[in-house]
């Protein structure tokens, strides 16, 4: 085919054949007949338009860049899991569903107008060349990196293993730039980045995304465990995993429920590919007193594997109520190097029970009303519903998300104190047992006061609204006193903010701090001392009789 014509008008009829050689008609009613009609029909709109856009409209105008603006707007017409994956981005796409990808080995992110290094993966280029999270990119390669988006900076990391890259780096605190000169590599990102023994006979597994081998990784970790300790109990860490592939959800709840067992059917239009998958191996334990954290963060496989959990009463899920997607995506290539990932089926749990939250209409979510969710049980007869994510069975309040907190994350302020912490302190005391002094706190409460923390309460929005509508209504004389005394007493109140969450702020701090001296593996070290949700886990595990009584065994 000549690409060149279809852009003037002389092959559109081709094309119109083309696509429609793909829809694949065959043995159809004459309702179908109605709807590849409708297609074809459209198809030749389409492609029309295209042609007569690109031909006649007054500036030059980018093809790719148009179509891509088509595709685009028809994606988000669906739901937001059904994506078309361009060329340039099957790289990133091979990263979500591998945890591979070639690289230096750091994640990065957009601060004011640079690229800023937020942290190194330990063992990896970046990391060996001695680059620090606080590390700004002022250049790749000789071209300046101002201005540049954190996608931008990403694309131009990413290459070839073994091809090379130079960046120009500012280190906070440090007069001058240095330049570094770093060798791309196949990066592995572990999709299990801790394991160990909360105390002396509980172990802790966290599994960060469902990535290949996700399993196999956490099989392994409870192996080693159980080989090196006395175990009493397992944490498994699903929090604030947004899921992957299915496969590895079945695998995953294969370590700890029994072969044979029903884990998900998959039901969708096409019913063909209606599937009902069981696990296939020995499991790794039958017996240990299970407990596996959730929270609004955990999503698609993360819910299959605690919906399994739960349905089969293997373990007590603990947190906070699940995202709600019970919807299963294929990838189908749709020609030069390019995919579209679909919504195919919806997923159901052994109970039976679908967990999708929403329904999508025009592209938008609907949610769907409490009294549109069925009860089912699990198999010791406990009641449990659809169609609103996995309700874990001991419930915890979230993390604060005061307006103070959400302003210190946003502007960096933690970020960078804990950057500032890193060049003062040489060294600190191990991860799970450094705490952060009070000096240390006053200082962060200084350097936060020097920053913008410009933020609105929900009370002065509210207030604002208020006032508004006294303007409006011509009452606003009348109160002006008033809403003045009472705006007055909330900034005052909100300047007390950063003292009343201490105990919370604290916790961002030393879990940032730690991280510049240990990386992911002392975040997450230190983040097990003031965990609500574990200290509730090693409570459960160590009361049997609790344990028990939760998932209704008698």
């Amino acid at each position: 085919m000549n690409w060149k014509n279809l852009l003037t008008g002389k092959s559109t009829k081709v094309m119109v054949v083309f696509l429609i050689a793909t829809i694949g008609i065959s043995n159809t009613t004459v309702e179908d007949d109605n709807r590849y009609f409708e297609i074809t029909k459209n198809i030749e709109i389409f492609t029309t338009l295209y042609k007569e856009i690109n031909t006649y409209y007054v500036d030059d105008i980018d093809p790719a860049k148009l179509m891509r603006t088509g595709i685009d707007a028809m994606m988000e017409s669906l739901d937001p899991y059904t994506n078309y994956i361009s060329e340039s981005e099957i790289e990133n796409f091979r990263m979500m569903t591998t945890g591979k990808y070639g690289g230096v080995g750091a994640t990065i992110v957009k601060y004011k107008d640079h690229v800023v290094i937020t942290e190194p993966y330990e063992g990896f280029s970046a990391h060996n060349a001695g680059l620090m999270a606080g590390d700004v990119i002022l250049s790749i390669d000789g071209k300046s990196a101002e201005g540049k988006s954190t996608e931008d900076v990403s694309n131009i990391l990413k290459g070839a293993p073994g091809t090379e890259v130079t960046l120009e780096i500012k280190r906070p605190g440090k007069e001058g730039t240095f330049e570094v000169n770093l060798t791309r590599e196949e990066v592995n990102v572990p999709n299990v980045p801790y394991y160990g023994m909360i105390n002396e006979d509980i172990g802790y597994v966290v599994l960060t995304t469902f990535t290949e081998q996700a399993g196999k990784n956490v099989q392994d970790a409870l192996t080693k465990l159980k080989e090196e300790n006395d175990l009493k109990g397992v944490v498994l860490d699903l929090r604030n995993n947004g899921g992957g592939l299915l496969s590895e959800a079945i695998n995953l709840s294969n370590v700890f429920v029994d072969r044979g067992e029903e884990v998900v059917t998959t039901r969708g239009k096409i019913k063909d590919w209606d599937r009902n998958f069981k696990t296939l191996n020995q499991p790794a334990d039958l017996e240990i007193p299970l407990v596996v954290l959730i929270n609004k963060g955990s999503a698609s496989a993360s819910e299959i594997v605690s919906g399994v959990v739960q349905d089969l009463d293997r373990g007590v899920l603990i947190g906070q109520k699940s995202y709600g997607k019970g919807l299963v995506q294929n990838t189908r290539d749709v020609g030069f190097n390019s995919k579209v990932k679909i919504t195919t089926a919806k997923y159901y749990i052994p109970s039976g029970r679908c967990i999708q939250a929403v329904s999508y209409k025009d592209g938008e979510p609907v949610e769907i009303p409490d009294s549109l969710k069925s009860p089912y049980k699990t198999r010791n007869g406990r009641p449990v519903y659809d169609g609103g994510g996995i309700m874990p069975d001991v419930k915890i309040a979230a993390p604060s998300n005061a307006n103070i907190i959400k302003s210190l994350m946003r502007n960096n302020v933690i970020f960078d104190f804990a950057t500032e912490y890193h060049l003062k302190f040489p060294t600190i005391a191990p991860a799970k047992e450094f705490k952060l002094s009070e000096a240390d706190f006053q200082d962060f409460v200084k350097f936060a006061q020097s920053k913008d923390l410009a933020y609105k309460t929900d009370s002065e929005k509210a207030l604002n609204q208020l006032e508004k509508k006294a303007k409006e209504e011509n009452y606003y004389d009348a109160v002006k006193d008033e809403l003045e005394a009472v705006r007055k007493r909330i900034e005052d109140d909100k300047n007390r903010d950063i003292l009343k969450y201490k105990e919370d702020i604290t916790d961002l701090l030393e879990r940032e701090i730690v991280s510049r001296y240990y990386l992911q593996k002392g975040r997450i070290e230190a983040g097990l001392q003031n965990d609500e949700e574990i200290l509730e886990a090693i409570k459960v595990i160590n009361d049997p009789a609790r344990y028990k009584e939760i998932l209704g065994r008698n």
